[in-house]
């Protein structure tokens, strides 16, 4: 049925990602971290293509990503309990209206041994 996909060819949604970075040359990190952890919000058909989407802009921005957990749409994640603040609500809007992925957080890694920076 090719005409019930072209009545509505808009099917995306938006994906909460857990992306974890190693370090790559211009990566943008801190110049003393080890990698680092993004809370990305990536549109999507599927989680599959989000994540394959959301890898592949992080690399052309000389990123390293080396794991990416999915944790649902915000229906999935309402449903499941999470408190979701209207802030990270509008993120998740804007990537479903521009088709694209937004970083809503960077937290850097640093070696245990020498995150003694005060």
């Amino acid at each position: 049925m090719a005409k019930d996909k072209a009545k509505t060819p808009n099917k995306q949604k938006v994906f909460t990602l857990l992306v974890e970075l190693g370090r790559a040359k211009g990566d943008g990190l801190p110049a003393d971290s080890t990698g680092a952890a993004l809370v990305c919000y990536a549109s999507g058909v599927d989680e599959a293509e989000a994540v394959r989407e959301t890898v592949a802009i992080l690399k052309q921005a000389d990123m390293a990503p080396l794991d990416v957990s999915g944790y649902g749409t915000l229906e999935e994640r309402l449903a499941e309990g999470h408190d979701i603040p209207d802030e990270e609500q509008e993120l998740m809007t804007r990537a479903l209206e521009e088709n694209s992925v937004i970083v809503a957080q960077v937290t850097p890694f640093y070696d245990k041994d020498g995150d003694t920076l005060h």
